[in-house]
């Protein structure tokens, strides 16, 4: 695949999931670099603001096999994964795959499901494979995790614990409808459909098959200078320095904005990395990674983007990299 042509589809999803969804042509770019980079993605923000419709909609933009799981207490991890069940007709165990067995999942309230349950995605988000019964089973490129969850209603929720939230490539917030003319807009678009889920009237703009080779093209065509790659290293490194900071990103977080820079710079149609690639990532890709000081948090001093926004500013942005 040519670049110029990964750049139309990429238009054309975007262009695709826009008549559907009301929102930010920027968040809708993020969600699909994010996917390009086959990472994870984890909208967190208020009830009824679109998270999953936002979700269902792109997985069916993309043509790629999707499923949805509405996590609940009493959800268990073979309610995800499968396992494997007794069939009297062959006097044999026969594996009932789960709803993971498939290349895009759709994580609806995340937080809602107990520690044991969340657990069940760890071997899966990171090394896309599953375990049951001592038996491996390797999961279908690609594969990603689109989960939602609520900052409120946190009655009968279980946070995230730090090693899964490090797994999510970015976190994005929808927010709510920026002027009067969108918010009449879902109206007027709710009265057209004759429905509330309007999934089924999007046509899939690629296949599984194309929109791996755009993953592939991602991965392998992009350059990235040395000057990129120290000043991506630079920030990572300064979140763990930082006073406010209790704990700061992980290597991991680097490695998230190697691949976010590389799709951004790829749906811009070049073939190389700059610093604005990196840039318009930065919050969403550091915000979940960090732990604030609980004594600046109880007095109200600062907040995450405060802190990101601090960081970046004392790394000197590179003016003199490589173009390809």
């Amino acid at each position: 695949m040519k670049l110029e042509k990964l750049r139309e589809l990429c238009d054309q999803i975007v262009k695709a999931v826009g008549e559907v969804y009301v929102g930010s042509e920027l968040l809708l770019r993020k969600l699909l670099c994010a996917s390009l980079a086959n990472g994870h993605v984890l909208f967190e923000d208020y009830p009824g603001l679109g998270k999953t419709l936002l979700a269902k909609v792109f997985a069916r933009a993309l043509g790629c096999n999707w499923k949805r799981i509405q996590f609940t207490p009493d959800l268990m991890p073979a309610d995800i994964i499968g396992t494997k069940v007794w069939k009297a007709n062959i006097s044999d165990f026969v594996l009932e795959r789960g709803p993971i067995f498939t290349n895009i999942l759709l994580a609806d309230e995340i937080n809602r499901a107990p520690p044991k349950t969340q657990s069940a995605l760890l071997e899966a988000m990171e090394e896309r494979q599953v375990t049951i019964d001592g038996v491996t089973y390797k999961l279908d490129p690609p594969f990603f995790v689109i989960a939602t969850q609520n900052p409120i209603e946190l009655e009968g929720t279980y946070p995230l614990p730090e090693a899964q939230m490090d797994r999510f490539l970015v976190r994005l917030s929808t927010g709510y409808p920026e002027t009067l003319e969108l918010e009449c807009e879902i109206l007027k678009r709710r009265i057209k459909w004759q429905r509330d889920d309007p999934t089924e009237l999007l046509e899939p703009v690629v296949t599984s098959e194309t929109f791996r080779e755009m993953q592939m093209l991602v991965e392998t065509k992009i350059y990235v200078d040395d000057q990129i790659i120290d000043y991506i290293s630079r920030i990572v490194r300064n979140t763990r320095e930082h006073p406010m900071v209790e704990v700061g990103s992980s290597p991991r977080g680097g490695l998230s904005l190697l691949k976010l820079a590389r799709a951004h710079a790829a749906i811009s149609g070049r073939d190389f990395v700059i610093p604005d690639d990196v840039k318009i990532f930065l919050f969403d890709a550091l915000n979940h990674r960090l732990i604030l000081n609980p004594e600046y948090l109880l007095e109200g001093k600062t907040d995450i983007k405060l802190v990101v926004d601090e960081i970046v500013s004392k790394v000197e942005v590179p003016k003199h990299f490589l173009r390809r």
